[in-house]
């Protein structure tokens, strides 16, 4: 169970993009929303370390949206309380020649979780049910048999393996923004030289699928959302709100699995008498008594 259950898609369940609120609080205020935020990335740390050294299972943690949806502000955030050491986050562009000559999963495989790891995905394979079925980049036949792969495939993850012991899990999140809040956002790159990098002409060009997008991201949702692999509807008009609810759900996650340091594989009493003894000033191994000199030999004998 999640704190933010109601944003989960149930499984089997119709869902409809434009019928939801991207401006829904749930009853949080800015304030609060910010400092359970800060709650949840101190112990996400703490359970990130924890998972990276038990070496038993990987998280995917997979974002889709439309543009200027959220999708780097959230990597930012989830990013900043990660140890690089135990996380890596994965930018999916327009596939490359390489990419296309295999299938559309292939690309994705080379990215997965090993034992310890989080992995985020700033986009992902749903684009290849999202973006494709919206521009009809592959035939409608083939492009309905992919919701059975990705499903598949996801529900493969959750399986031990030699190499992730207790498999990967995956929890995606849909960052919905509204279309009007979209526009705001792409004012705010327009007039902030800082941000103007992002712009790109194709970003307006597509606002006009945006119903085709809706209609697109909708049925990826009800076809796709699993009991291994949940998708999560999170109302991201407010960005502090977005943030509360995907680092909450990762909390609860994490949480849930009950996760266990190693064994430690050194004597710890021995080692802790070693730190009271320096503590106290004293040699950490106790000192040999010298051996009493031998007394020169008298009498004949060799020299």
């Amino acid at each position: 169970m999640y704190a933010f259950e109601d944003c989960r898609v149930k499984p089997g369940a119709a869902v409809d993009l434009n019928a939801m609120d991207a401006k829904a609080t749930r009853g949080w205020t800015k304030s609060r929303a910010r400092a359970q935020t800060r709650r949840n990335l101190a112990r996400i740390a703490e359970l990130q370390e924890l998972m990276f050294v038990e070496k038993k299972r990987g998280l995917l943690i997979v974002l889709q949206a439309m543009d200027t949806g959220g999708k780097d502000g959230t990597v930012r955030t989830l990013g900043g309380a990660m140890n690089p050491a135990g996380a890596r986050v994965v930018a999916f562009k327009k596939p490359t020649a390489e990419e296309k000559a295999h299938d559309f999963l292939w690309r994705i495989r080379k990215h997965l979780p090993k034992a310890g790891e989080m992995v985020i995905f700033n986009r992902s394979h749903y684009e290849d049910v999202g973006i494709a079925r919206v521009h009809a980049l592959a035939p409608e036949k083939e492009l309905d048999a992919r919701y059975a792969e990705i499903n598949v495939f996801e529900d493969a993850l959750a399986q031990p393996t030699a190499e992730v012991p207790e498999g990967t899990r995956v929890l995606k999140f849909f960052l919905h923004i509204s279309k009007k809040e979209q526009l705001a956002r792409f004012r705010d790159r327009l007039d902030d030289p800082a941000k103007q990098w992002k712009l790109s002409a194709a970003d307006f060009e597509e606002r006009q699928y945006w119903d085709g997008y809706m209609k697109a991201y909708s049925r990826a949702l009800s076809e796709c959302a699993t009991e291994e692999a949940p998708w999560f509807v999170v109302p991201a008009d407010n960005k502090w709100m977005r943030d509360l609810i995907v680092t909450q759900v990762v909390v609860d996650y994490l949480e849930g699995l009950s996760m266990k340091p190693p064994a430690p594989t050194v004597d710890v009493d021995a080692i802790r008498r070693k730190y009271f003894n320096a503590r106290a000033g004293k040699p950490s191994v106790p000192q040999k008594t010298p051996l009493p000199k031998t007394p020169p030999r008298s009498g004949p004998g060799p020299k």
